[in-house]
């Protein structure tokens, strides 16, 4: 059966068949690959689902503006005061910014076109030290990437003698964003390989063998973004810079991990058959179970965010389970045909022999499985509520979403220029709150506004048909939650007005249905992960105790790697807060991506059970999977860890509790709790099934028996 499997996998002619087979899909998938980024939509619009009141707004908005437009603020600060004079050269230099290649005509608040290349008129604060003026641009659907050029531009032609000039509004937050990460996706995909490959030279020691999972990983990522790229431009798939960049760690990360365990199998393998055929016949055998096994949880995982309310998060869903299905499968063809190709010198200058004896049975995490064995009970225990006690600091997280100035780890002209604003009393004209109510009904609308605080003077109603719309410029950062507690104010005062149909949009609005869409996905995901893990682990262990230790392990896991990163977030990094959707991708990609080391080990026990017993088979899973398991753990922190090198806050945030959750389900929950339970409760832990019901060495004597069987 064995050599059948080989002969159909990794034969003398298949293995290179495999071979030609993916060098064709990477042929095809490459082109369509290079064009992932023309399919991107990273409007933060197009995130939410059609039910928000701001996706309703957006639709009978569109009358008065195009989506396409990108309001940009200019803002002039200079501390010794504004004179006249400055007035009126910032006056002439808004003029010439409104002749700028893209710009659209100006509109006067109520809707009066302004004379062709005259700019809004410039607002001054109060203290007469900040100057502003509004100018629009619309480059098309996909001219956000034009804006770097714009803002250059802008500021050549805006200079004033002892004055700082700002590029602020949305048009100068995406400038800036554009710039810096400009070429980001190489950047990140570069800096992944890299990690990778570091550790894999550390764990293989060898200068050679790193290079078939990395190209193995590569061949995955290419063909995954391929087929993303068709799914986006055909089917309607929503895809930004946050699912493409998570899905390159993605791949790298869980692809690497496969590929480790698979190896680390044949290596094994190869110490107790000469053929090295027949030898990857038997690490498929052994390993693709639990290898398809941590795939399928992962995938499922992954399809669970098909459910969210968030366009962007049911986007990631797809996106990523694209990425880790094609990841298993090239993983489980195209690793072992190299490996079989390459034979036993690519292992070069640890060879592993035919007839010698595995390193792995006398190695450091057998020697912790003899340490854990005398005092399992007290082991785990203690192991446990120190967990529980790290998962205190989940208190401390404010995952409420971050303002702009919070949200970049890196200081940026736009987030100065709106800060100036704001500590200077302006109110922001660029991102107004947006009111569409009937028309009839535009004055009792407007004059609901009144006493609301956050608010600045409303425009003179805009008439289109039967539809007005109402401008109110806010005097918070739109992105603060003061600006979204404003919003709601509004949205209360306007509902309340009869007949009205009045629906509340604009960027504020959007952020605010965003941040109330990720609560109400966190409260609906979180269990349903849950659920589908646990059906997994039911389903491959065939048992009911052990995966619901396994589940309880790993949501202590999360619960640990969230309170400590919280504390760090808030003492440490100094985070004003985290994303809305920190605590789901961080619980998915723990809980889907942790159970895996959980998988990879248990499914060992229960391979050795049969012939050991369970306390017996936990010592020698332990040993045997403990250096492969504690690598792919390092491999899949460090790709996250990339993530952490973003000047994004949420990105950095996502990498870092990622990362650390994983490097606790590998070294703490996977080799000391769950070993520790297994040896406590022995056969018991395989109920319903009676895998193992016969009489139970205890603990100490397990581990004397495997002491013995490696003599």
């Amino acid at each position: 059966m064995h050599r059948q499997i080989a002969g159909k996998l990794t034969g003398k002619v298949t293995k290179w068949l495999v071979l030609a087979f993916w060098v064709l899909v990477v042929a095809a998938a490459g082109p369509l690959a290079g064009k992932l980024t023309d399919v991107q939509d990273n409007q933060a619009s197009s995130w939410l689902p059609a039910s928000a009141e701001s996706t309703k707004a957006l639709d009978k908005l569109a009358p008065f503006q195009d989506q396409n437009d990108i309001p940009t603020v200019v803002v002039y600060h200079k501390a010794s005061g504004l004179s006249q004079a400055d007035l009126a050269t910032i006056g002439d230099q808004l003029d010439q910014v409104q002749q700028i290649d893209g710009a659209v005509p100006a509109k006067a608040p109520d809707g009066r076109p302004l004379p062709a290349g005259k700019a809004l008129p410039v607002q001054v604060s109060q203290d007469k030290q900040v100057a502003q003026g509004l100018v629009t641009f619309n480059f098309g659907k996909d001219g956000w990437n034009k804006l770097p050029d714009v803002k250059d531009k802008i500021t050549a032609i805006a200079q004033l003698d002892g004055a700082e000039v700002y590029v602020a509004g949305p048009g100068g937050q995406a400038a800036d964003s554009a710039a810096v990460f400009a070429g980001i996706d190489g950047k990140l995909l570069y800096s992944t390989v890299i990690v990778v490959v570091v550790i894999l030279l550390f764990t293989y020691r060898s200068p050679l063998l790193w290079l078939l999972p990395v190209v193995s990983a590569g061949v995955a990522l290419i063909t995954a973004q391929g087929v993303i790229y068709l799914l986006a431009k055909n089917a309607g798939l929503t895809v930004n810079g946050q699912s493409a960049g998570i899905l390159t760690v993605l791949v790298f990360g869980a692809g690497t991990d496969y590929a480790l365990l698979l190896v680390a199998r044949y290596r094994e393998e190869l110490h107790r058959h000469e053929d090295r055929h027949e030898a990857m016949a038997f690490a498929l055998h052994r390993a693709t179970p639990a290898i398809i096994a941590s795939g399928l949880t992962v995938i499922l995982g992954m399809l669970c965010l098909t459910v969210a309310d968030m366009n962007s998060t049911a986007g990631l869903g797809p996106v990523a389970a694209i990425g880790i299905g094609v990841g298993l499968l090239v993983m489980i063809t195209l690793l072992p045909a190299l490996l079989v190709i390459f034979g036993r010198w690519i292992f070069w200058p640890r060879r592993p022999m035919f007839d010698t004896l595995e390193p792995s049975a006398t190695g450091f995490w057998a020697r912790v499985g003899s340490r854990i064995a005398p005092r399992p009970r007290m082991v785990w225990v203690v192991t446990a509520l120190a967990l529980a006690v790290c998962s205190l600091g989940f208190f401390q997280l404010n995952a409420h979403g971050l303002a702009t100035a919070d949200a970049y780890t890196k200081d940026f002209d736009s987030v100065t220029g709106q800060q100036i604003l704001i500590d200077h009393g302006l109110a922001d004209t660029s991102t107004p709150v947006q009111i569409v109510a009937n028309a009839d009904q535009a004055g009792p609308v407007t004059q609901s506004l009144q006493g609301i605080d956050g608010l600045g003077r409303p425009s003179p109603p805009f008439v289109k048909g039967n539809v007005a719309l109402i401008s109110v410029p806010l005097t918070d950062d739109p992105t603060s939650k003061a600006a979204f507690a404003t919003v709601d104010d509004v949205r209360t005062a306007v509902h309340a007005v009869p007949g009205a149909d009045a629906l509340v949009g604009g960027g504020s609005a959007i952020n605010a249905d965003i941040e109330k869409a990720s609560a109400r996905d966190n409260r609906v995901i979180i269990p349903l992960v849950l659920v589908v893990v646990m059906l997994v682990l039911m389903v491959l262990l065939r048992a009911l105790i052990s995966p619901l230790l396994l589940i309880g392990t790993v949501v202590l896991s999360y619960g640990a790697a969230m309170g400590l990163s919280a504390l760090l977030f808030r003492n440490v990094f100094g985070f004003a807060g985290a994303d809305a959707s920190l605590p789901l991708f961080v619980f998915v990609f723990l809980v889907a991506l942790g159970i895996d080391y959980n998988i990879f080990l248990m499914t060992r026990v229960r391979e050795e059970t049969p012939e050991h017993g369970t306390r017996r088979a936990s010592l020698i899973a332990l040993g045997a999977t403990g250096g492969v398991i504690t690598s792919a753990g390092l491999v899949l922190a460090a790709t996250f860890l990339v993530l952490a090198t973003l000047p994004l806050v949420a990105f950095a945030e996502i990498g870092f509790a990622v990362a650390l959750g994983v490097l606790i389900d590998t070294l703490v929950v996977r080799s000391v709790l769950v070993t520790a339970i297994n040896l406590d409760i022995g056969g018991r832990i395989w109920w319903p099934s009676r895998l193992d019901r016969g009489e139970q060495p205890t603990p100490l004597e397990a581990a004397h028996e495997v002491e013995a069987l490696d003599a």
